[in-house]
């Protein structure tokens, strides 16, 4: 459809004067010096500790001049609107954020510096200086509780660009996560040694990282036999755990074959040395004494191994004779003896 419009008026011929783009060149030109000024101005007003406000008469010389040269046939734009102040920017401008500002008035939100000629990053629509901007969002370490100036997320975007050489990403810590902290790897360590953590990784106790030979020697239950930590198959026996090949014979280091054994004072025997320990070892044949007992001579016997020597006739207690360390009866001794 169409739309109507107005006739287009025929603009009327001016007299001589000189080229609009240099008469606008100029104006720039006057313009930025007075912007200049009136930076100088409250730069010198932040520090006497007076409001940063645009100084009255600085922003009527400009009106003033904006309108006598329009007067003369020569439009000025207004190169934008300050974002902070709102009034109109005559001079040097800033673009940032999608916005226009008095380079003056492009500052941190938390520390107030200007960031005209320095990077900086945006959070919440806000301009921050990069040391701010890290202490006041990035990530804390565990260990030192500093900021850690990389996370896994993009990192924000800063203004102006840097060179790849000169640019603050190449300096930006690593961030490692691990315990549902976060950490610089430097000084994600050991907390016993504080070493490095290798391929095998770390162990967690209480919250900290240890690392495998700490956490064993440290955590892990001891071996009653060798005492070196158990961390594989073990075997539980007399109030403690025992690695499979140390839980053997104290005197003669032979495994239980039969899953039997005997304990005197926290230490596992096999039968025969048990009742070696004992001093219960018949002293006719060499086994353990188990039920009854002859004792004769500091010895003990089986009653079936308590015989005379010479005709191996069963002896009774009372009625026997020793000679060299043997058991006679009465016959055989005085036959051989007397």
């Amino acid at each position: 459809s169409a739309v109507p419009t107005s006739p287009v008026p025929v603009p009327q011929p001016l007299l001589p004067s000189p080229a609009p783009t240099v008469a606008a060149r100029q104006l720039d030109k006057l313009l930025a010096d007075l912007g200049h000024i009136q930076s100088k101005l409250v730069a010198e007003g932040h520090g006497a500790g007076v409001p940063a406000e645009p100084s009255p008469s600085l922003d009527n010389m400009l009106g003033s001049l904006t309108r006598d040269l329009q007067e003369l046939g020569i439009t000025a734009a207004p190169a934008g609107v300050c974002a902070a102040c709102r009034k109109t920017i005559a001079g040097k401008m800033f673009t940032a954020l999608g916005k226009t500002w008095h380079p003056e008035h492009f500052t941190c939100a938390c520390c107030g510096q200007e960031l005209g000629d320095r990077p900086f990053f945006e959070r919440g629509g806000q301009a921050y200086c990069e040391e701010d901007y890290h202490q006041a969002f990035s990530p804390r370490c565990a260990y030192c509780a500093g900021p850690i100036r990389e996370v896994s997320l993009p990192q924000p975007p800063c203004h102006p660009p840097l060179p790849p050489a000169t640019s603050p990403c190449l300096f930006l810590q690593k961030v490692l996560t691990a315990l549902n902290q976060t950490w610089h790897p430097e000084h994600f360590f050991c907390t016993h040694c504080g070493k490095a953590f290798g391929d095998d990784g770390f162990h967690e106790r209480s919250g900290k990282p240890y690392c495998r030979q700490d956490f064993l020697a440290m955590f892990a239950p001891k071996c009653q036999g060798c005492e070196r930590p158990v961390t594989d198959s073990y075997l539980s026996a007399l109030q403690g755990v025992w690695h499979p090949e140390c839980f053997v014979c104290a005197e003669c280091l032979s495994s239980f074959a039969s899953s039997s054994f005997f304990e005197l004072e926290g230490r596992p025997y096999c039968e025969l040395h048990f009742h070696q320990q004992q001093g219960s070892i018949c002293y006719g044949c060499n086994r353990p004494v188990i039920g009854r007992c002859i004792t004769a001579a500091g010895r003990k016997y089986h009653p079936e191994h308590f015989i005379c020597a010479y005709c191996l006739g069963q002896l009774q207690k009372g009625t026997f004779r020793e000679h060299g360390n043997k058991m006679y009866c009465q016959a055989c001794h005085n036959k051989l003896f007397l």
